[in-house]
This record gives C-alpha cells, sequence and structure tokens, in this order.
C-alpha cells in the first residue's frame, strides 16, 4: 500500500521536473508579430486604378504602374507600440537613387489618432471604450515626417490570413494626382494590410471627392494594390547606407513634429502639388546635405526646427 509519506515524495518530484506552465500571451502580441513581419527587403510594384465614374462627364484615369526596391525598417519598438520607416531605392539616370518614402506608426489601444479633416489641416480624434479596445491605431507619414493621414482597425485571422483593416478615413492627395490637378480634391479611403506567403500587400479602397455645386461629391472609386515582395540580393545598400547617416537627425524631425502636434488643438501645414506638404523640400534637402557631408546634423537639426515652425500654424 502506498503510503502517504510516498505520495508527498512523489508529488515534490513531480514538480521539479513538471515543466513550467506557459506564460499567457500579451493580447497585443500576435498583432504586433504581424506588424513587424512587415520588415524586410522587397521588391515593390505599386498599381492604382480608377475603377467607376460617378459623375457624368468625368473620365476614368489611365491606371498608374511603378516600382522599385523598399528597405522596411524597424526603427521603435515598444511592443504597444512599433514605428516603420520605408526607403525607396530608384533608378535615377542609371543609379541608384534612395527616396526617403513614407513612414507607418501603429498604436496598441490608442487614446487618440491624428487625423486629416480638410486641407491642410490634422486634428487629434479622441479613440474611447468600445473603439479603442483590442484595436490598433496606424499613423501614415509623409516622406518629410509631415503628418498624412491616421485611422484605427482591427487585425483578424480568419480563413488563414492575417489583415488589419481600417475604418474609412479622410486623407490628402497623393502626388500621383495632385500634379494632375483633378476636380476632386481629397480621398476616403479604407486601408488593409495583408501578410502573404511572399511578404504582405497594401490594399487601398478609395473615394474620389471634390465639391460640386456646393455639396461634397465623389466623383470616382479607386482601387490601389502596393506588393511587397520579399526577395535576396536587392541593391538596398544605398538605403541602408544614407538611414545610417541621417537617421539622428530624422528622429529630431519626429520629435519636432510631435512637438508641433502637441501645441496646437488642430495643426496647420500648407500643402502643394509637387511636394505634399510645404515642409518637403526643405526637410529632404537638409537630409541629403548630412548624407552628402555638406552640413552638419546639429546644424541641419537647428534649420528643420525653424522650417518646421514656418510652415505650420493653428487652425
Amino acid at each position: 500500500m502506498t503510503t502517504r509519506r510516498t505520495l508527498f515524495a512523489l508529488a515534490a518530484a513531480f514538480s521539479l521536473t513538471a515543466p513550467a506552465p506557459a506564460l499567457a500571451q500579451a493580447p497585443w502580441q500576435r498583432d504586433h508579430d504581424s506588424i513587424v513581419a512587415m520588415a524586410g527587403d522587397y521588391k515593390v510594384r505599386f498599381d492604382m486604378r480608377e475603377t467607376v465614374s460617378f459623375v457624368p462627364g468625368y473620365k476614368l484615369l489611365e491606371p498608374k504602374l511603378s516600382g522599385g526596391y523598399e528597405a522596411v525598417r524597424v526603427i521603435e519598438d515598444r511592443g504597444d507600440f512599433v514605428s516603420l520607416q520605408h526607403l525607396l531605392v530608384v533608378e535615377d539616370e542609371g543609379k541608384p537613387a534612395v527616396v526617403k518614402h513614407w513612414r507607418q506608426d501603429w498604436t496598441w489601444q490608442p487614446k487618440e489618432v491624428l487625423a486629416y479633416q480638410a486641407a491642410n489641416r490634422w486634428t487629434k480624434v479622441p479613440v474611447a471604450g468600445a473603439a479603442s479596445k483590442g484595436a490598433w491605431s496606424q499613423t501614415v507619414w509623409q516622406t518629410d515626417d509631415s503628418p498624412r493621414y491616421g485611422g484605427v482597425g482591427r487585425w483578424a485571422y480568419d480563413n488563414g490570413v492575417a489583415r488589419w483593416t481600417s475604418e474609412a478615413t479622410p486623407r490628402p492627395l497623393a502626388r500621383r494626382d495632385a500634379v494632375r490637378r483633378p476636380v476632386y480634391t481629397w480621398y476616403v479611403g479604407q486601408n488593409r494590410h495583408a501578410i502573404t506567403p511572399v511578404g504582405w500587400v497594401h490594399e487601398q479602397d478609395n473615394a474620389k471627392v471634390g465639391v460640386l455645386e456646393g455639396k461634397p461629391v465623389t466623383y470616382a472609386h479607386e482601387v490601389v494594390l502596393n506588393s511587397y515582395t520579399k526577395t535576396a540580393g536587392l541593391p538596398l545598400g544605398p538605403a541602408d547606407a544614407y538611414w545610417a547617416k541621417t537617421k539622428d537627425y530624422w528622429a529630431a524631425v519626429r520629435v519636432a513634429w510631435d512637438e508641433a502636434a502637441m501645441r496646437y488643438a488642430s495643426l496647420a501645414v500648407r500643402e502643394e502639388a509637387q511636394s505634399g506638404s510645404m515642409t518637403g523640400p526643405g526637410l529632404m534637402g537638409l537630409a541629403d546635405e548630412i548624407a552628402e557631408g555638406k552640413t552638419t546634423t546639429n546644424t541641419a537639426i537647428v534649420e528643420a526646427r525653424a522650417v518646421i515652425a514656418k510652415e505650420t500654424s493653428a487652425r
């Protein structure tokens, strides 16, 4: 007969040898891993197509296709906040040219999001209660780190695909359209980021909206499919070299933009067709001067803060 002492001994031995129970995964962890999975080296293809007209006489634009190579780098990761910087490499007269491309910031259960409101104006919009619980905001910044748009959505994993889908949000015209001086003046768009076996895709459903006879009117719908295919051996060395030289400068620029957004309840940034925000040429040019050794990082930061102060205001 097994004695009580023997049972206690067996229980003690089991407690020493049995594996510890797995720690509970943080509720944001799976989503975080999906976001970080978008980092890497990619061959990219950008495909924009207007699909249907809603205004008599409006003629659909021809599809716009482009591409290149893109480095997507994690520049900050606090678990519940992730920042991804895109660096595009294209050919310019047979030589590689680096374009500091867009940046996407992800925040778990955000309290607010910096959202595009109207021409030249962004406002921090509160996100509360059920809208925030279990959700991630994605804030997209332009090439000079000025604001572009922000939205809130959730990651889903049904039917074998990890994907995040945003609410429909207003956003300013992209350069591809702004330079053509269209009759519409802003987009209302929905984003979807989906992880694929070879990388990821960024899909957009855009309504192109303008004012007709004093009322907002949708001129056309557009679908956008930006494909990121992970590829080894891409010529992305220039992108990483550029970032190594300029990352401290851009970190200071991000702080300056954050300060501007906090300073004003409604942030106004002047825009123009060629470069988006009016700060673009100045801020991008200073980064180029650092990369080329024509100025120091500290000098450029002082000048960048002056550029942002000059072109921003309350609205």
